[in-house]
């Protein structure tokens, strides 16, 4: 689960704590653990007061994807930080403060991570129920203004050396397109296929009872070094390696309406790139090379950056990034 706040006035700070409180309680974090969410929730909101003039905060439940705890992803379009370095040491501050709020962000955080230029910061921190290192595959949603409901979903599944990838963007905004959305996600979950083309089918299937949805599905085999893809409608699917981005291909059509084909495609696995997948909430003519170091950043940094600068204003969002070097993916 993911909700998105709007942090541009101090009042948001405090909820935005409490929201982080609840969510803290909801995936069985201890006391300890629970203050340190309340805590990092508070130096991430009065920063993006403070220094950003104002932000966003994404605040996710990690429990659906098998590693309970919370993550907060904070967006700004702030003026940048000149030393990220510095910015983490207690002491230092650029307006005169006590200078320990993005130190004490990282400390009390089991994952931290932070980007930033001159276009605004991307900072993820993490409190999580049991240590352990995440699976580094991340994304964030946001519905249309005005909407409470996603039409947009991703999820993913893993099987030793595989992983099922799954975004769909269900057709229009709010409560109708969800519901395809969310459907297409529960038959993923439920199928005990981890071929894309099977899966896409089985979608396919499912989704006659609801307004339709663009689906695209990647199967990461790391064993064999490929990844195979299937796709229905405009999902995006890049694979990213040494060499120049791959556009992977879907063919046009609705998930549960019309497809004139369906089809599975191949690609080769880099050891060292990554995967991102979007709906079209987010144009198409981004790329990484514009972002130095940003491809070294954790999943969420990368999914947060592209969002910021690349979201249309006026369709639901959904960018997921999966890296697939050090057996991450």
């Amino acid at each position: 689960m993911t909700r998105v706040y709007p942090v541009d006035e101090p009042s948001r700070v405090a909820e935005v704590r409490r929201a982080t409180t609840v969510l803290a309680q909801d995936e069985g974090l201890n006391d300890a653990h629970a203050g340190n969410a309340a805590l990092v929730a508070t130096e991430i909101c009065t920063n993006l007061v403070k220094h950003a003039r104002g932000g966003e905060v994404f605040l996710s439940t990690l429990s659906d994807r098998g590693e309970p705890g919370i993550e907060m992803l904070a967006i700004d379009r702030g003026p940048g930080i000149t030393d990220v370095e510095r910015s983490l040491t207690d002491g230092y501050s650029s307006t005169q403060t006590s200078g320990t709020g993005l130190g004490a962000v990282s400390r009390l955080s089991q994952e931290f991570d932070i980007y930033s230029d001159a276009k605004g910061t991307a900072l993820v921190a993490r409190i999580l129920r049991i240590d352990a290192q995440r699976t580094q595959i991340s994304g964030i949603l946001k519905p249309l203004a005005g909407e409470e409901s996603c039409g947009d979903a991703w999820t993913f599944k893993q099987r030793g050396e595989e992983t099922a990838l799954i975004v769909a963007d269900g057709l229009g905004h709010g409560p109708l397109a969800a519901r395809a959305s969310e459907e297409a996600i529960s038959v993923f979950r439920r199928s005990k296929d981890f071929s894309s083309m099977a899966i896409l089918q089985q979608v396919h299937g499912s989704l006659r009872s609801t307004r339709g949805a663009a689906v695209a599905v990647a199967h990461i085999d790391r064993a064999g070094s490929t990844v195979k893809y299937s796709g229905i409608g405009n999902i995006t699917g890049v694979l990213i390696g040494s060499g120049r981005p791959v556009m992977m291909i879907s063919h046009n059509g609705t998930a549960g309406y019309h497809s004139p084909r369906l089809q599975e495609f191949s690609y080769p696995l880099a050891a060292e790139g990554m995967i991102i997948l979007h709906s079209d909430g987010l144009h198409t003519n981004w790329n990484l090379d514009d972002y130095p170091g940003l491809r070294r950043r954790d999943p969420s940094i990368i999914a947060g950056v592209l969002y910021r600068d690349a979201a249309r204003s006026r369709d639901d969002v959904c960018v997921v990034a999966a890296k697939t070097g050090d057996g991450i993916v």
